[in-house]
């Protein structure tokens, strides 16, 4: 008889324990109910974001009627250490890096190959930034790059295009222009980036390049140019992720003649692909000013 009372207990407490499980479990939510001649229900779309696989929004292949020419570009070459044809070489004075410290090898940009058409004295002066490199490498003190050399650069660059001027912004010592497409003025001074008007061709932007100073380089090979320069830039979209660029010099002061330089440039499409700002100031102060720095170092 108590075996009997004992069991009835414990079964009444299991189904107890059933039911109030079964009442604290989340219930589905309701469905509703199909009315007559009409098909059952669908269930409710998940968000876009958490469908699985789903691509992004389409790019869109134009802007005004223009070749879309927005994001981030980078060019994959060697041209940054020599618009020229060279080979794999040492740095002088840097041995403590060993192998890091050397220039890679590179094909020539020039199209059509050979060499910048230098006047014999505008050679010696290239001869001689060479020679002095990379101290007298405005690179090195951290001046802006100037075009076309911004373009090349190791570091990528965004592109912003809209229906009015476009924007290029580099960010290695924080380059920046603007490039105007209405207003074809010429600046009063010269500067490291120059002036920059622009204009569609078909479906190639041109952008003409006036107003830099002579104290830019193109490259770290000591090519140079004066203040007399100008740069005509043509970007002509391959597809979606590619760009050919040509960018062709005029120097009376400095060659005998004009030459252009080509290169694909390839857009990043990384997750969230962006530029990062590339502060490089303080990592040209000892270069700069050691003479009231001295050997000691920065806190």
């Amino acid at each position: 008889m108590g075996k009997r009372y004992i069991g009835a207990l414990a079964m009444g407490a299991a189904m107890l324990l059933a039911v109030n499980a079964q009442q604290r479990a989340p219930q589905p939510a309701p469905q509703p109910t199909a009315q007559r001649g009409q098909p059952p229900a669908q269930p409710a779309a998940q968000p876009a974001a958490a469908q699985r696989g789903q691509q992004p929004a389409a790019r869109p292949a134009r802007i005004g009627g223009h070749p879309n020419l927005n994001g981030v570009w980078q060019a994959l070459n060697t041209a940054s250490w020599n618009l020229e044809a060279h080979s794999a070489q040492g740095i002088p004075g840097f041995w403590q890096l060993g192998a890091i410290a050397s220039i890679p090898p590179g094909k020539s940009v020039l199209k059509g190959g050979g060499t910048i058409p230098y006047r014999p004295e505008a050679l010696k002066q290239r001869d001689e930034n060479r020679a002095k490199w990379p101290q007298s490498d405005p690179e090195a003190k951290c001046y802006m790059l100037g075009i076309p050399r911004y373009t090349y650069d190791k570091v990528p660059f965004q592109i912003s295009q809209g229906d009015g001027d476009i924007v290029m912004v580099y960010p290695y010592a924080a380059g920046t222009r603007r490039i105007f497409m209405k207003d074809h003025a010429r600046d009063p001074v010269d500067s490291w980036m120059g002036r920059s008007n622009g204009r569609w061709e078909g479906d190639v932007l041109v952008v003409e390049v006036t107003d830099i100073n002579g104290d830019s380089w193109l490259d770290r090979a000591g090519n140079h140019h004066s203040n007399q320069l100008k740069v005509t830039e043509r970007f002509r979209l391959i597809d979606s992720t590619h760009i050919q660029y040509e960018a062709t010099l005029q120097d009376p002061q400095t060659y005998t003649a004009p030459w252009t330089i080509e290169m694909p440039l390839y857009r990043l499409v990384d997750n969230n692909a962006q530029i990062l700002e590339y502060k490089c100031v303080p990592f040209a102060d000892m270069l700069l000013y050691q003479d009231l720095i001295g050997n000691r170092q920065k806190p």
